[in-house]
């Protein structure tokens, strides 16, 4: 791909999400703002490397398909009609479905919040979301419900279908029912902040452009719905982890693990951010599984190095967690935790009881967690075979030069 191109594809991708906000809150036609928006980037493609690129790409993308949609909508009756029913629906529902100006200040959080509608399944909810409005490829998603990307793009196309045969229409929930659609919205949030943190593929092991947007979003989140703790406790999670960003690769791009991370170079304004939020999280009942995590994340932050990190308490912070939000990733997690406070071998026992799980089969960080517990134990050839798998796993080649670092120099 020549440079011209490479700009094209990376101002859309980071303006995707904004653009179809937009055009869905001007024309409420999900399908309409995906094709026009498929439209500008075509257009770019062919303009850009004549033209240059404009001062605001974003403005530009936005005119043009706004252009294109409205050129349709005029050689289209279908699309007309359909588009004059919706704003009917819309027009009776002024004033009692839409909250006062400034409850949401963001058109993109405003469409997480109305993809998140009830009618819909809650995972086809958050794969909408992540797919249409949350910059993610189908094969992103996939990876953040680890199963195959063919069994995510028959969930999107299912949520869209749902969405044509009920007429649900595109409007901004009433501030009462944001409550009930929260779950979901901190769900999707917390997959893009995590393919921020730790991409599916590509040349580098973060998307900070990912994680800081996320950041932003949860943020004009908690200033809407300062006392719902989970979402206290999703932005306190995000800053501890986000903090750690400037030394998990060094200057050459190759990973940084935790355990030789230079621990002043971590944000200290961010984790003291964080941190207060954990407390605010874990205040005033049982405590949810993000608030969980985000205590978790501040035990590693406040730590000197990784020997004097409270691996007890974590471990005890997992097994609470194992109970009010279980998932494979979180068995993992915990059974990298007893292997820290435990050893290698006991870690690996647990690993072992979660080698039949589907949803890790294929799942790199396993794989890897697998190959440095063997490691601590001195199982080298065993060791040598994990992270063989990991490197076959790998979606990022950041990663895969770390796992080849990992591997033993081929005899002569």
């Amino acid at each position: 791909m020549g440079e011209p191109a490479a700009t094209v594809e990376a101002v859309f991708r980071e303006e995707h999400g904004r653009l179809l906000a937009t055009l869905v809150h001007r024309f409420g036609d999900l399908d309409l703002a995906e094709e026009v928006a498929s439209d500008a980037l075509e257009a770019a493609l062919v303009h850009w490397p004549v033209d240059g690129v404009p001062e605001r790409p974003g403005a530009w993308l936005l005119t043009t398909a706004r252009r294109k949609a409205l050129d349709r909508v005029r050689r289209d009756r279908v699309y007309a009609a359909r588009l004059a029913e919706l704003a009917v629906d819309t027009e009776r529902g002024a004033g009692r479905e839409t909250p006062p100006s400034g409850d949401l200040p963001d058109d993109r959080l405003e469409l997480f919040f109305t993809c998140a509608h009830p009618a819909l399944a809650p995972d086809d909810r958050i794969a909408l979301i992540l797919r249409c409005l949350g910059g993610l490829t189908t094969n992103e998603v996939a990876r953040a419900f680890l199963v195959p990307p063919s069994t995510m793009a028959q969930r999107i196309v299912r949520a869209k279908t749902k969405i044509r045969g009920a007429r649900i229409p595109f409007r901004v929930p009433r501030l009462e029912e944001l409550p009930e659609r929260l779950p979901v919205v901190l769900a999707a949030l917390y997959s893009i902040f995590t393919e921020g943190y730790a991409a599916s593929s590509g040349e580098h092991l973060q998307r900070t452009d990912l994680a800081e947007e996320s950041i932003r979003l949860t943020r004009i989140l908690h200033r809407l719905m300062p006392t719902e703790r989970e979402v206290s406790g999703l932005l306190a999670l995000m800053l501890l982890v986000h903090a750690r960003r400037a030394t998990r690769t060094d200057a050459s791009g190759a990973v940084m693990l935790l355990d030789v991370q230079d621990r002043t170079r971590w944000d200290r304004a961010m984790i003291d951010e964080g941190s207060a939020l954990v407390v605010a999280a874990l205040t005033g009942g049982p405590p949810g599984p993000y608030a969980l995590q985000a205590a978790i994340a501040a035990l590693h932050d406040e730590a000197s190095d990784l020997d004097s990190t409270d691996w007890p308490q974590i471990v005890a912070l997992y097994d609470l967690l194992s109970i009010v939000g279980p998932s494979p990733i979180v068995a993992l997690n915990r059974a990298v935790a007893i292997a820290m406070r435990d050893g290698p071998d006991r870690g690996l026992e647990l690993l072992d009881t979660l080698a039949g799980e589907p949803s890790l089969r294929n799942y790199g960080p396993y794989a890897v967690a697998r190959a440095e517990l063997l490691s601590r134990a001195g199982r080298k050839d065993d060791a040598a075979a994990a992270y063989r798998r990991a490197l076959d796993l790998a979606g990022t080649e950041a990663e895969r030069r770390h796992l080849r670092s990992k591997l033993p120099e081929p005899h002569p």
